[in-house]
């Protein structure tokens, strides 16, 4: 029997790979709005899911939370309710462009924060309010300076890397793009960067995932065979998770098939 899981966007609780099917069972054909926050999953019973989605709608206003979990058979931790009630804390307001993962006993919290005293202040509020049978692993980085992440938003200008359709493969215009992207890659000296990869809402959500994760791996090479040193590049793959622009126009959907560039921490 499977551990509970839920997610939370733009604090995304995303499922391991163990719990593809589970995810899959969780979604709805409803697309998060940018601000939104979208929770998925699966869960034991009606009662869980519903007080989940009470304190999220406390903190963040009903309006903004998007509910796609499922109820399934999963088997649940000692108390695990009681704990994810006191992880959905003020505190996590606090994350921007992020997301928040509880798989069984594994938490994993990923995004921004201000400053190096939140990113620490909030992993520790996470561990504290759990008990010892918890993994947490911290993934917050601090923003960026707003001159080097200014570099990578002026390099990319505002276009779309383009890839063949469904495909990893970039095309000469978005290899055209890259090149600026490299030189301005270089100009930080070694500054780890995040490439990470979106896709619209076409299709399965499994396989946009692993489609955006192969077209950031994809830019990855690329920028290596120029110069950037690959161990300074992070990868990731938010699928259609993180939309900019709404999925029912076509050129939303375009718009949201993107590759983002980020200063890392």
């Amino acid at each position: 029997m499977k551990s509970p899981v839920i997610f939370l966007l733009p604090l995304l609780l995303a499922a391991t790979s163990c719990h593809a099917q589970a995810q899959a069972q969780a979604q709805a054909p409803q697309t998060p709005m940018p601000g939104q926050i979208l929770v998925t999953g699966t869960l034991a019973d009606e009662a869980g899911k519903a007080a989940v989605l009470a304190r999220l709608r406390e903190l963040y206003g009903a309006e903004r939370v998007v509910d796609q979990i499922a109820i399934g058979n999963v088997a649940m931790p000692a108390n695990w309710n009681g704990y994810v009630q006191k992880l959905i804390a003020p505190n996590l307001k606090l994350i921007s462009r992020g997301q928040i993962s509880i798989d069984g006993n594994n938490v994993s919290v990923r995004g921004e924060v201000a400053n190096e005293a939140q990113r620490q202040q909030i992993a520790s509020d996470i561990a504290t309010s759990l008990n010892p049978t918890y993994v947490v692993n911290n993934g917050l980085r601090v923003k960026a300076a707003e001159a080097e992440q200014g570099l990578l938003d002026a390099a990319l200008d505002k276009r779309i890397i383009e890839f063949d359709s469904g495909k990893a493969s970039i095309t000469p215009a978005g290899l055209a793009i890259l090149d600026e992207m490299a030189a301005a890659m270089l100009r930080l000296r070694g500054r780890k960067v995040e490439v990470i990869g979106h896709t619209d809402d076409t299709g399965l959500r499994a396989s946009n995932v692993a489609l955006s994760q192969a077209r950031a791996e994809a830019v990855r090479a690329y920028l290596a065979g120029k110069g950037v040193v690959a161990d300074t590049v992070l990868v990731s793959g938010q699928g259609p998770d993180r939309p900019v622009a709404s999925n029912a126009t076509a050129d939303g959907r375009a718009r949201n098939r993107r590759i983002e560039f980020r200063i890392a921490q």
